[in-house]
């Protein structure tokens, strides 16, 4: 890491390189070939529960880490400096459904999902539809009172962690005639009567990670099962989302960081014209320049997370976080990737598959141009 680590209390500088010191065990070794097949190593998932990065800002008491927020989004970089594609299993865990969960969750919500989430469930988040995008309040998926619960149907598109997950948190309506104001929240297991996990993506990046489409077909869901009050599921998905570009920051910012030090160390050895290439000018300030622009990105993540860890306004301040963070992953995979020249271009180096991973975070989570106008709402004079 960067002089950065700098602005980390000590408990935080052990979390983060012991972190980061089991990725590099346990994840590294795998990593391209999860990316080439498409999917996680069946044995590493276990061991993310063992190191309780599952349940990271889940109380002790059902069995999670009370890490708090700004743990999570330290285990995100972190993992991100080895594999995005991990990484993102976390992140969604973490930032999105224990988040939601502990926030609107019930008691017995809570005593029932946290302890299967912090040792061996898998969460996640559905919101996207194929006409639901960045649109998203404009939901097809319909939610049927009756006696003692709701029948869901439709379909959910784009679904990260849909491949393993055991809880998704879906949004249906509810009163499609209030529109936005009938949107719901529900906690649906995998094993309800009518849900289905349908196609799994074939994707450009962060391939180990699943994105699949759900399928809801009379599936019953009891009205315990209700995340947050009925009809108030557009809130429940603004806060948690809001959180949750949070923690693509932090996927991006550790993207970057690793993008960078390989270019050092490529750069280092690789040698033309009689030297190594990185004592041309040229060269030393491309590098000069990413490590700057990766250092305001860390600082911009660092931030959003402080102050939502401190329980102050963050809205502007994530979505420039995720934002920026997401350009400068682009930007720093596409550079150091132009400095390997031609080896840069094949998968004998790792630098390829950060290129490909580095574009999903200008997309999910809220598109870059969603990003610029919660920014150019927060502002602009009232």
């Amino acid at each position: 890491m960067s002089k950065a680590l700098t602005i980390l209390t000590e408990e935080e500088e052990m979390f983060f390189k012991s972190v980061k010191e089991f990725a590099e065990a346990e994840i590294k070794p795998y990593v391209s070939q999860m990316d080439e097949e498409g999917k996680i190593n069946k044995d590493i998932i276990p061991k993310l529960f063992e190191m309780g990065l599952m349940g990271i800002d889940i109380p002790e008491k059902y069995g999670g880490s009370q890490g708090g927020f700004f743990m999570s989004i330290l285990a995100i970089e972190a993992l991100s400096q080895i594999d995005p594609a991990l990484a993102v299993v976390v992140d969604v865990q973490n930032t999105l459904v224990n988040n939601a969960i502990s926030r609107w969750g019930t008691d017995k919500q809570k005593e029932k999902y946290f302890p299967r989430l912090s040792k061996e469930w898998i969460g996640a988040y559905a919101l996207s539809e194929s006409s639901s995008g960045s649109d998203a309040f404009s939901l097809k998926c319909k939610a049927e009172k009756k006696d003692n619960g709701f029948i869901l149907n439709g379909q959910k598109l784009w679904i990260t962690n849909g491949g393993e997950a055991n809880l998704f948190i879906i949004f249906a309506n509810a009163n499609p005639e209030a529109g936005y104001k009938g949107i719901t929240a529900f906690l649906v297991e995998r094993n309800f009567d009518g849900f289905t996990v349908g196609k799994k993506e074939n994707k450009l990046g962060i391939r180990a990670s699943s994105t699949c489409e759900l399928i809801l077909e009379n599936c019953f869901v009891p009205k315990e099962n209700v995340l947050g009050e009925v009809g108030k599921g557009y809130k429940v998905a603004i806060e948690t989302l809001n959180e949750g570009r949070i923690g693509i920051g932090a996927q991006m910012l550790g993207l970057s960081e690793a993008a960078l030090e390989y270019g050092l160390k490529y750069t280092s050895e690789r040698k033309q014209f009689g030297q190594t290439i990185n004592s041309f000018q040229g060269v030393q300030f491309t590098l000069a320049r990413l490590s700057t622009e990766i250092e305001a990105a860390k600082l911009l993540v660092y931030n959003a997370a402080r102050l939502k860890e401190d329980g102050k306004n963050f809205v502007k301040e994530a979505a420039q976080a995720k934002l920026f963070s997401s350009e400068v992953a682009e930007k720093v995979a596409s550079e150091i990737l132009n400095l390997y020249g031609g080896y840069g271009f094949t998968k004998e180096y790792p630098i390829e598959k950060l290129y490909r991973d580095a574009k999903i975070g200008q997309i999910y989570e809220g598109t870059t141009n969603m990003q610029l106008l919660t920014i150019a709402k927060l502002i602009m004079p009232q």
